[in-house]
């Protein structure tokens, strides 16, 4: 398949509405030979699967001239970036510069705008993958719900897309929940309160949200794996964790769960902290005894020779009980009748008795709702505390994509004692095509400095940030940044003098409001 067939799909893919993006894809799989989809599917996500290639703005700038007619296929590009992916050592940024031109002077306008996107991370048409299984379906002629039931439990879209383009429909059998191989968790959506989020759902347990590494622990017999939530092995990384899962009574079985760690008051520790712990592949051993993680589990999926998902969750979690002693299990509190206003007292009690144990918030789950692995289901919604900062922008960066011709990347910052501003970091989200433009116009009029990728500006406007909390980081002169920061809005009505400072920011940042 010649890449330019993905690159006018991507394009038709920005510009439309669900139900045309779905037709769009549907019309591509189609036309895409089995052996293509591995390709085709990643790179109208944004994600190439040799993962981030390394490219910076410096192969980028003064592109080459595009090609007057497309010649590339699918797979001349993934050789180009699997070359890419392998460059090294001494001369590594002038090769990987000529590389990205010899790519590029061979793409059409079309093509290169899509390679952009792929090449800085920055393709955001809309093409999920909930889509993708919409437009697999149509084009295979198959239920959808048989579609995500099988990417759910292949653990990816590409193999279920490959086996049906393949051999159509029949090959949903091909696709079980089995001990060992990993399967997409089920993730929640957002609630504004406890409240809110009862009456949306009905009957419905409220738990701790644990600010760990989610996990999902199979046992077969005496051999244990642990995945992340993207399905990554790790388990040679967490020996704890496997003991634990030997020391059950159950002999086969999936459970899913968070690894968190205490500190000696029985306080979580950072995420940060957890991260560094199950990231680190060097002497696991000391590593362990250094930060001694400890798994909390909330679900079962499979136990012994029984698969749980389709249970509801209340029937689900009498099984985990069963399995697994309380002090493995979240805490939990039960909400079976949402009119009782004792019970919705009582679950506003536990969220703010998990805020005060140090949690991040509690995760409310409709007791009848079966495990939609892969899916934000409406089933489970969290809470947050939101916190905020009115933050000035410092700088913003040239968006690539369809944010092509707009500052997209906020560089953030808080106020210094002396008048001047420590920066806490970048984001780009929340933002809409009209906050951009507008925030592209209002910038280029307050800039001072534009090196072709990053325009610096006078530090006068305001923006709102939400944020989920802070993490250390030496990369900024406060030891700070802010974890998930996205646009709330702009203050137009606050001056810098008016934003908040350093000190600020370190407490906590504010309530919104």
């Amino acid at each position: 398949m010649l890449f330019a067939r993905v690159a006018e799909v991507s394009k038709g893919v920005a510009a439309s509405a669900r139900s045309r993006k779905i037709a769009l894809l549907a019309e591509l799989f189609r036309a895409a030979d089995p052996e293509d989809v591995p390709l085709v599917i990643p790179y109208l996500a944004g994600r190439p699967p040799q993962g981030r290639l390394g490219v910076g703005w410096s192969a980028l700038k003064d592109p080459a001239a595009p090609a007057a007619e497309p010649t590339l296929a699918v797979r001349d590009v993934d050789a180009a970036f699997t070359a890419l992916a392998a460059v090294s050592g001494a001369g590594s940024q002038a090769e990987r510069r000529r590389l990205v031109q010899e790519l590029l002077g061979a793409a059409t306008a079309d093509e290169q705008r899509l390679l952009f996107g792929l090449l800085t991370g920055e393709v955001r048409q809309g093409a999920l993958d909930a889509v993708a299984v919409e437009g697999l379906a149509e084009a295979t002629g198959t239920p959808a719900a048989g579609v995500r039931r099988a990417v759910m439990l292949a653990g990816a879209l590409v193999p279920v897309a490959r086996a049906l383009l393949a051999r159509g429909p029949d090959a949903l059998g091909d696709f079980r929940l089995t001990v060992g191989r990993p399967v997409q968790p089920m993730l929640a959506h957002s609630a504004a309160s406890v409240g809110e989020a009862v009456d949306k759902l009905g009957p419905c347990a409220v738990e701790e949200k644990l600010d760990g590494i989610r996990v999902q622990v199979h046992r077969d017999g005496d051999s244990v794996r642990v995945y992340t939530r993207t399905l990554d092995d790790i388990t040679d990384r967490l020996p704890e964790l496997t003991a634990a899962a030997r020391e059950l009574r159950g002999r086969r079985f999936i459970l899913d769960g968070e690894v968190i760690a205490l500190d000696g008051a029985g306080r979580p520790r950072s995420f940060q902290e957890i991260a560094g712990r199950v990231g680190s592949r060097v002497d696991v051993a000391a590593a362990a005894a250094e930060l001694p993680l400890s798994p909390v589990f909330f679900d079962a999926l499979w136990i012994d020779d029984e698969d749980l998902l389709d249970l509801p969750l209340r029937a689900r979690h009498a099984e985990l009980a069963r399995l697994v002693p309380a002090p493995m299990r979240v805490r939990r509190a039960v909400v079976d009748d949402p009119a009782d206003e004792a019970a919705r007292g009582a679950a506003d009690d536990f969220f703010r008795a998990t805020l005060a144990r140090g949690h991040e918030g509690v995760v409310l789950k409709g007791l009848d709702a079966p495990y939609s692995a892969g899916r934000r289901g409406a089933s489970w919604l969290k809470v947050k505390p939101v916190h905020t900062l009115d933050l000035v922008v410092l700088a913003a960066e040239w968006g690539h994509g369809r944010r092509t011709g707009k500052l997209s990347n906020l560089h953030l910052g808080a106020r210094r004692a002396d008048g001047s501003y420590a920066m806490l970091g970048k984001t780009f989200k929340g933002m809409t095509d009209a906050m951009l433009a507008w925030q592209t116009e209002r910038l280029g009029e307050l800039a001072v400095s534009d090196d072709g990728s990053v325009v610096t500006v006078r530090p006068e406007l305001v923006v709102e940030i939400a944020y989920d909390g802070l993490q250390k980081s030496t990369r900024y002169p406060a030891g700070v940044t802010l974890r998930f920061a996205r646009v709330v809005r702009y203050r137009e009505d606050k001056t810098a003098a008016e934003a908040d400072s350093v000190e600020t920011v370190l407490a906590g940042g504010r309530a919104p409001g």
